[in-house]
């Protein structure tokens, strides 16, 4: 009795596959026929059992004629004589009330010992598939799809265009507005159910990566009323473009509802779904009373054991790793109680220890007349460890690209920008939000580089790496100086993008160009220093020459006199050249500044200028106290005094010197002026140059005003100059307070 009903509880389970199963045997009389059908080939042929069984119609009055020579020549012969004892699989076209069905039949054999050899098996309905395969015209497809979908919901979309075509019917039996059903369908994501979702996007990227030659899904769908109903889905992509990306698919929507809240028919031999089942690429175990009541050949292969370690009826919970024991548990009770529980991953042990990582599902079962769990485990331990290694070197990247101090863009294949980093938004003031999906040389490329830098994409997406120095745009619209690393981005040899990694090198250009204009200086210094220091020497050795001469009767004091003036224009350019060089090198020395006594003690020192007490000079100082470098200020103001005195105009009955000081808390502002001679307007732009004179009225060393303007740049300060030839000079200056 015992035996009877485990053949009723096998044969329910049989039943309960989405495919027709059958056993056909070739008798040693040499007859032949179907000893046994599921009921699920009405579904599929229109035909019952009964009809199939009965003998009536011979097989070749089933199968379409182009496709009977492969089955009876290929198949059936080496079937009836079981040639080769494999398993053998066809596929061909079925006929049905409806015309031919695309089926595909995998069947193992047995030859039992009164010879007669018979074969288990399955059938597939492959014919949407198929369907797929034939590229129709558009309005050929949906018009099939509409004459055989009927009463289902089908759909047309279109990945360019973000375009969805749906019928009417489905729309009804969501309850939506047709036109409100398209557009939602563009988003439908957000109507799928939370839990169903993951399953049904790693789908739908198997697909759309040609992992598959179309797909089938089912999940729960939100209606309008807000409810869930539960559907499935088959589609495939008919179209896609030269990349390989999809262009197009096609598909067909059916209410599950039913299917999902009722209890799947049970069928009439589990002998025959354990055959089947044990064919599955699948852990297939049957638990009852918290033990394992039956588990196949793939979940014995996965769990490492074999039939003589008596693995049925041990408790289940022994091969679960213990941190997931409560949680399988809990599982385990709410499948007891009807409820569904979504497909999980879990760690399994082996009968060795091992530990192994599955992703498992349960559902109610009914086994030997009492309640019991299906539970179907796979193996995904390796492709978890995949998963982990492309999550570590996704992150590493992700960790290299965002805190590179350098700047670096990644953009496709077009040019067009993906995604910048930090060090990009600093260099540039520009970041991915602004970029994304842009041309990066309509932002950053200057205009009469524009050629440069497209021909730069180009050459990168040719597969080359590039390196050239050149200038790119800020935000603010000012340039930098850049060196530009550029290199594609590859995946199967094809270039997908592109890597632009941005060195900024404005300082160091500045600096080069600052270390010219210093050689440049310092050759024209040599130059100037050796003749202005030679000349005075040679006019005192003629002087001494000259005294040395017989005869000569002049009075020497006059001589000394000569002599001690061109000391004195010695002693006046080496004072100007150290005071240049300590400029240079000396570091910034902040203290208080007493405008009054430095400009006093200044006027004070220069007592000695011929013309120095003919100057009328007015002094205004106004507002906070001031620090800064004391001796650089000093230096400002004796040369600008010193140059006032000597270039004061010999027809202006009242020389002056006019100078005004207000201090802020930020700034002291500075003006500077004079009634001399004044200044030529084509010298102007000179006049802060080294060596240059702009008057010969003075024999000084052409170094006062470039000693001035070094030195306002060194405080941080900034420098102009207004001058009327005949009239005289002034000089605005500013200078940071460096109180803040």
């Amino acid at each position: 009795m015992k035996n009877t009903e485990t053949i009723h509880r096998q044969g329910q389970l049989i039943d309960a596959l989405p495919a027709v199963t059958f056993e056909y045997s070739f008798f040693p009389d040499g007859g032949n026929d179907f000893v046994y059908i599921s009921p699920h080939c009405e579904t599929m042929f229109g035909l019952t059992p009964a009809e199939v069984m009965s003998g009536v119609l011979p097989m070749r009055s089933y199968v379409h004629e182009e496709d009977w020579p492969h089955l009876k020549n290929d198949i059936l012969k080496k079937a009836r004589y079981f040639v080769d004892k494999k398993d053998w699989r066809w596929k061909g076209r079925i006929k049905t009330p409806k015309g031919y069905t695309w089926v595909e039949t995998i069947a193992a054999g047995e030859m039992l010992e009164d010879g007669t050899v018979t074969w288990a098996g399955i059938i597939h309905d492959i014919s949407d598939r198929k369907e797929a395969e034939r590229k129709r015209h558009e309005m050929e497809q949906r018009l099939e799809l509409a004459l055989k979908g009927a009463d289902l919901g089908l759909w047309d979309y279109n990945y360019l265009k973000n375009d969805a075509v749906l019928n009417k019917r489905w729309a009804e039996i969501l309850g939506y507005d047709h036109a409100e059903l398209i557009n939602l369908w563009k988003t439908k994501e957000y109507f799928i159910h939370p839990d169903d979702l993951p399953e049904y996007n790693r789908t739908m990227t198997e697909h759309q990566l040609s992992k598959s030659d179309s797909f089938s899904c089912t999940y729960r769908f939100k209606n309008k009323d807000g409810s869930w109903r539960w559907v499935l889905e088959k589609g495939q992509i008919v179209e896609r473009d030269e990349k390989g990306y999809p262009v197009r698919s096609v598909g067909i929507l059916q209410d599950f509802e039913e299917h999902k809240t009722k209890e799947k028919e049970i069928q009439d031999s589990e002998e025959r779904y354990r055959q089947l089942v044990d064919h599955l690429p699948l852990g297939v175990s049957i638990l009852q009373d918290g033990k394992i009541k039956y588990l196949n050949q793939s979940g014995l292969k996965i769990l490492q054991a074999n039939p003589n370690d008596e693995i049925v009826g041990k408790p289940f919970l022994n091969f679960v790793a213990p941190d997931g024991r409560q949680q399988t548990e809990q599982r385990a009770e709410k499948i007891s109680q009807g409820k569904e529980v979504p497909t999980t991953e879990q760690i399994f042990l082996r009968t060795n220890g091992q530990e192994l990582i599955v992703e498992v599902s349960g559902t109610p079962f009914t086994y030997e007349g009492r309640p019991a769990i299906r539970s179907i485990f796979k193996d995904i331990t390796d492709q978890k460890q995949i998963e982990t290694e492309k999550r570590k070197s996704e992150t590493l990247f992700s960790q290299l690209f965002h805190v590179s101090p350098l700047a670096i863009a990644l953009l496709d294949d077009k040019g067009k920008v993906q995604q910048v980093n930090e060090g990009f938004e600093t260099m540039f003031g520009f970041n991915t939000q602004d970029l994304y999906g842009k041309a990066l040389n309509e932002f950053i490329v200057p205009g009469d580089l524009e050629t440069e830098g497209n021909d730069l994409n180009t050459l990168i997406s040719s597969r080359q790496v590039v390196r050239i120095g050149t200038q790119r745009l800020h935000r603010d619209g000012h340039a930098l100086s850049v060196i530009i690393y550029g290199m594609p981005v590859m995946i199967d040899d094809v270039a997908i993008g592109i890597f632009g990694v941005y060195v900024d090198i404005t300082e160091q250009k500045k600096t080069e160009e600052e270390l010219k204009t210093r050689n440049a200086e310092l050759d024209n210094f040599v130059y100037k220093v050796s003749h202005d220091l030679r000349a005075p020497l040679s006019s005192v050795r003629g002087l001494v020459n000259l005294a040395k001469l017989p005869g000569n009767t002049d009075d020497p004091a006059e001589y000394l006199s000569l002599i001690g003036q061109k000391v004195g224009q010695l002693d006046h350019f080496i004072t100007d050249v150290l005071s240049h060089s300590k400029n240079l090198k000396l570091d910034l020395h902040i203290e208080p500044i007493d405008f009054k006594g430095l400009i006093d003690h200044t006027f004070t020192d220069l007592n000695y200028l011929k013309g120095a007490d003919e100057i009328m000079r007015s002094v205004t100082i106004e507002g906070a106290a001031f620090l800064s470098d004391r001796w650089r200020v000093g230096e400002i103001f004796r040369n600008l005094i010193s140059n006032a005195i000597k270039y004061r105009n010999f027809n202006q009955p009242d020389p002056e010197i006019v100078i005004q000081i207000k201090v802020s808390e930020k700034k002291a502002f500075v003006k500077f002026s004079d009634n001399g001679i004044g200044i030529k307007p084509e010298s102007l732009e000179k006049v802060f140059n080294m060596f240059y004179r702009a008057s010969e009225q003075s024999d000084g060393s052409g170094l006062g005003l470039y000693i001035v303007k070094n030195a306002v740049d060194k405080l941080g300060g900034h420098l102009e100059l207004k001058s009327t030839l005949g009239e005289g000079t002034t000089f605005f200056f500013e200078l940071p307070n460096r109180t803040l």
